[in-house]
């Protein structure tokens, strides 16, 4: 979203701006499990990551994964971040949500104030918001 307000008009063309997109970093919890519980391997988390991945191809977005974001009863996480603006923290996802994080990436990777808008989001990224932690040059004493 530009200052105005205004969203480009197709997502699709922010990947014109690779080094907004550089900017972006997508992290997948690998561990997670999916809604059963199930311990089976690879784990569903693993497999969002691969997701995650494959929709990032032909994108300038660092997907990575940690062992455990500490979420787990929110099912399938995965945070964005961004160096100097807010951090978000997603549960509720699926071992297909690869495509709604790397959009949800484009739009936060374009952000004039550093927060990933609410209008365009995928439902997903809406629904499953679990947290927005501020830069570290927010916080007051």
């Amino acid at each position: 979203m530009d200052r105005n307000g205004s969203f480009p008009a197709n997502i699709e063309d922010i990947s014109s701006e690779p080094d907004a997109l550089a900017g972006v970093t997508v992290i997948v919890c690998s561990s997670c499990r999916d809604e059963t519980g199930s311990d089976a391997h690879p784990r569903a988390g693993a497999l969002l990551a691969e997701d995650t991945r494959r929709a990032a191809t032909s994108e300038n977005i660092r997907i990575r994964t940690v062992e455990c974001l500490g979420n787990c009863k929110r099912r399938l996480s995965a945070a964005l971040l961004r160096d100097g603006c807010w951090s978000y923290v997603f549960g509720y996802l699926n071992a297909a949500s690869g495509a709604d994080l790397v959009a949800g990436a484009k739009l936060f990777a374009t952000s004039t104030d550093g927060l990933i808008p609410w209008r365009g989001r995928p439902d997903s990224l809406k629904r499953g918001l679990v947290a927005r932690i501020p830069p570290l040059d927010m916080l007051k004493d």
